[in-house]
């Protein structure tokens, strides 16, 4: 599946392929997942390479695409605001995983369920975008990636799946490393329609609701009902955010003040984050240029408070 607006993927950089085609897969239901998924295959591409012509090519339009994406969605908080969007990427790959992992307890297993549980299993790579993964994150991320290997191969051999944890699932929880090769395609899989339902969540199809001849890409208005509710949320499932850290009271620890003497507030310190993170980004493509306008941006926010 192509990504449009991008040159060819070079094959030095396959590994980001899958991370690119959930970015098309998503780009009618759930822009913000979509930008994540670019972003993070861009960052991973640039760590395999970003020197010979072909992948400097793609990546630079790459970003470029991203930097296109930032303008369209301007007045999406969670596209310029990293915890909103790391939020809005856990919750929805928590999601994915909680379906999945629900079909699977009961024993419906299809390619639905194995792309559902690979999918998961990128989100959770995509949630890498924000920085180190919680334990609980991680252990969701190494489980969807097993199960998704485990399911498939059975489904390839005629073999029946045992539903939920094997006793010797960590032997190997990375998931295998020929289940890449075999992802189920366009059509096969499971993915949430676009947009919130009324009460805040993504609609889920049901299992019995997937078409196999791709229709259900361009599904109609109520097509699709939410899965049945879980019971009681499963072993593999951890809560998406940790409880807020409370402050000591007896610490006497304060930030250091400001050598300028303008109060930052917490927006502030994001935004010159973010803009140094461009810099950097920028002295990778030897682009001076940019590096010293956004390191320049970051400077005056930070000693006048003002962009």
């Amino acid at each position: 599946m192509a990504t449009p607006g991008l040159p060819p993927l070079p094959p030095a950089l396959k590994a980001i392929q899958h991370y690119l085609k959930t970015a098309t897969e998503h780009e009618q239901r759930d822009q913000v997942v979509a930008y994540y998924c670019q972003l993070y295959a861009m960052q991973k591409g640039m760590t395999i390479d970003r020197k010979s012509p072909d992948c400097k090519h793609f990546l630079v339009s790459l970003m470029d695409l991203l930097e296109k994406k930032k303008q369209q969605l301007i007045d999406n908080e969670a596209v310029h605001n990293e915890m909103v969007g790391q939020a809005h990427v856990e919750n929805y790959a928590l999601k994915v995983f909680l379906f999945a992992d629900n079909e699977d307890r009961a024993g419906r297993f299809s390619k639905n369920v194995v792309k559902s549980f690979y999918t998961a299993g990128m989100l959770f790579d995509v949630l890498t975008n924000f920085g180190e993964l919680s334990d609980d994150v991680e252990k969701n991320r190494k489980y969807a990636k097993w199960k998704a290997a485990y399911i498939h191969r059975c489904l390839k051999n005629g073999e029946t799946p045992t539903p939920g944890p094997l006793p010797e699932e960590g032997d190997d929880a990375s998931g295998g490393s020929n289940y890449d090769d075999h992802v189920p395609q366009q059509g096969g899989g499971m993915m949430p329609q676009s947009g919130p339902s009324a009460s805040g969540g993504l609609n889920l199809p049901g299992p019995s609701q997937y078409p196999m001849d791709g229709s259900m890409y361009n599904p109609g208005a109520g097509s699709y009902a939410p899965p049945t509710t879980p019971q009681e949320v499963p072993r593999a499932v951890h809560a998406p955010v940790n409880p807020p850290i409370q402050p000591n009271v007896n610490s006497q620890w304060a930030p250091p003040p400001n050598p300028a003497g303008v109060e930052l507030n917490a927006t502030q310190y994001q935004k010159a984050m973010k803009l140094c993170k461009y810099a950097s980004s920028a002295l990778q493509y030897e682009d001076s240029k940019t590096a010293i306008d956004n390191l320049s941006k970051a400077l005056k926010l930070l000693t006048t408070g003002s962009e």
